[in-house]
């Protein structure tokens, strides 16, 4: 007989999972009273299990005899938590999932469990799908992110490995090996696809894609990938000792791989939280404004230092609310700065003072081989 914690564990997971399937398969978005009602009842239950939290909600005034009335009233966590304690709804040592935030300036990582990995698979799929696959090809991919055999902690190669091997065409490169980039290697994968004719799909942190583009431009490499050929990148634009602009990178990237600007999409992500924002590349917008839109799990406030929503149009650090993060915390206050819109959010950087976050610090210092 199922256990109480896990009768309303599987019952959320289900309205959860059946949320990300209506949008994924139709397009179907989260009206604001059903994402209320679910995320609500979400946090209930993260004060029921998740002790940390609860007693950091305590501190707050917010318990379950005193409720927030609505999404945007659910305390969240500052992302460094994560470092300092573990917040989950269930023994970690059962974890399904467990992804490490990497290599911060201070050296101190922390680790995001999950109990399931239906949750983060659903929403990781989804995005993908809608934002770089919007026509159903199957691609080539080359990963210029953590190898999971090597990193199984790296959420973002996780990620990679579930959409090569569910959406690829079999044939799957993996490039970074430690501090090394595997530049020959990733040479000769792309000659084989141009000569096959076979689109690629290049997945690449900022600096990693930074180090190949140098490599490409100090030997003079110039190719021209099939038609259909894409990029995901996935941040990192500032590291220790050198800071990246996405508008020349981007320009940088298209004059080495022969592709157009809008098949460059950003993905942005956190191992804290179990689903991503893409750029949504059908509107005009420069490369600095594009907008991104995530799965309709995901909602993003633009805060003030006292916590009090911003207006559209108005700088601010993004408070995530992700109702995919059933097992851990639904709420994690960050230190990247955005902006939204209507028709989405805009990424701005960094808070002046924040630490640097792992994919930049990790890539920086690539050596190609």
């Amino acid at each position: 007989m199922l256990s109480e914690y896990a009768r309303h564990s599987r019952a959320l997971d289900s309205e959860i999972l059946r949320a990300l399937d209506a949008w994924h398969a139709h397009g179907r978005p989260l009206a604001d009273r059903e994402f209320d009602d679910l995320a609500l009842r979400i946090f209930a239950y993260q004060l029921r299990y998740n002790e940390p939290y609860a007693r950091y909600c305590a501190s707050l005034g917010v318990s379950a005899s005193a409720m927030p009335d609505s999404w945007q009233a659910i305390p969240a966590v500052p992302a460094d938590a994560f470092k300092e304690t573990t917040l989950a709804t269930f023994d970690p040592a059962r974890a399904a999932l467990a992804f490490e935030t990497s290599g911060t300036t201070s050296g101190t990582g922390g680790r995001h469990y999950m109990e399931t990995p239906g949750l983060y698979d659903a929403a990781l799929l989804a995005g993908f799908d809608r934002f770089m696959l919007p026509d159903d090809a199957r691609l080539r991919f080359l990963n210029l992110v953590p190898n999971p055999s090597e990193r199984p902690e790296s959420s973002l190669g996780y990620m990679m490995a579930q959409v090569s091997a569910r959406r690829g065409d079999g044939q799957t490169g993996w490039y970074l090996r430690g501090e090394d980039l595997l530049f020959e290697a990733l040479l000769r994968d792309l000659g084989s696809a141009v000569a096959d004719g076979a689109p690629v799909c290049i997945a690449a942190t900022a600096f990693a894609l930074v180090h190949v583009l140098d490599e490409m431009t100090a030997r003079g490499i110039t190719l021209t990938l099939p038609a259909g050929s894409r990029m995901m990148e996935t941040g990192g634009f500032k590291g220790r000792a050198r800071v990246v602009d996405r508008a020349d990178l981007y320009a940088r990237a298209g004059e080495r791989f022969g592709i157009a600007s809008a098949a460059i999409v950003a993905e942005y992500g956190m191992t804290e939280l179990s689903s991503q924002y893409y750029d949504d590349v059908r509107n005009a917008n420069a490369v600095d404004a594009r907008r991104k839109t995530a799965p309709p799990t995901l909602r993003t406030r633009i805060v003030a230092p006292n916590g009090a929503t911003l207006p559209n149009g108005t700088v601010g650090a993004l408070l995530h609310v992700d109702l995919a993060n059933r097992s851990s915390c639904v709420a994690i206050l960050t230190e990247d700065l955005g902006v939204a819109f209507e028709d989405g959010l805009v990424l701005i950087g960094r808070e002046t003072g924040a630490s640097l976050r792992g994919c930049s610090l990790d890539a920086e210092t690539l050596r190609p081989q």
